[in-house]
């Protein structure tokens, strides 16, 4: 059984295609899928909501100061092997 079309969230591409500006109203206040093949293809989300999702949270430098791992000693060592004979 087919979802009413005020419940749908899954399109196919002809559908999103032909109903393009629906699809987008949508997604202002849900995640639309589009599927392709009968698999889920891409997902419209409003800019506000990729936005919120993809914004930064700091710099690389604050998320290794904040890490769990801060100051524990590794053991980094190099294996000092023999070089391969490799047939060139």
């Amino acid at each position: 059984m087919k979802p009413s079309p005020h419940d749908e969230a899954s399109w196919t591409v002809a559908t999103a295609k032909a109903r393009l500006s629906e699809v987008i109203e949508r997604a202002q206040s849900a995640p639309q899928t589009i599927t392709r093949h009968g698999r889920p293809s891409v997902v419209v989300v409003s800019a506000e909501e990729w936005q919120r999702k993809s914004a930064r949270k700091g710099t690389l430098a604050e998320f290794l100061l904040e890490s769990p791992l801060r100051g524990i000693e590794l053991d980094v060592g190099r294996q000092r092997d023999e070089p391969r004979d490799l047939p060139l």
